[in-house]
């Protein structure tokens, strides 16, 4: 095997070390929080899609306060958390927070959202411009499941009311 074969290997090595680093860095900021505001949780640290994942987990649903109610405290607490893995590395982290499975939830609730626009685009409606207002992280769940679905979307509007609009694939 030539040096340049086993580059990549050695990158990639690298790059999941760094984003075990970040993970660590956040559940370890994310303990300390837990602490100060005497809340039980457990921590979990993986890597998905490209990016540290850290979830707190817990058996008994006591923590929605970390969540708010449409998830803007869960935003606030990943800002958080890339800030303090910022402040560690010096380097920006695209880290994803979830607390009890709420964005897991809420992922699957937005790819049914996305099926019904979906399938409306692709009856030969006009573009599906319907879609509530959501944040990066919704906007992205919707984008993703439009492409899979072989048509086209882009996000318009200003924060906090940017919303997703479904339309039919290009033609050319």
């Amino acid at each position: 095997m030539s040096k340049d074969e086993a580059a990549p290997a050695v990158d990639g090595a690298q790059e999941l070390r760094t984003l075990e680093e970040e993970g660590e860095i956040a559940a370890d900021y994310l303990e300390e929080l837990l602490d100060i505001a005497d809340l039980d949780g457990d921590i979990d640290i993986d890597v998905e899609n490209g990016r540290a994942a850290v979830e707190i987990l817990t058996e008994d649903g006591s923590l929605d306060e970390l969540v708010g109610s449409d998830g803007e405290v869960l935003e606030a607490l990943q800002d958080l958390s890339r800030l303090a893995v910022q402040a560690k590395t010096g380097e920006r982290s695209r880290l994803m927070l979830d607390v009890a499975g709420f964005r897991k939830r809420r992922r699957s609730e937005l790819v049914d959202l996305a099926s019904i626009a979906i399938e409306r685009v692709q009856s030969g409606a006009a573009p599906e411009t319907s879609l509530e207002p959501m944040n990066a992280f919704e906007r992205k769940v919707v984008h993703d499941a439009v492409a899979a679905a072989g048509l086209r979307s882009d996000s318009r509007g200003v924060d906090p009311e940017r919303y997703v609009v479904v339309q039919a694939a290009a033609t050319e």
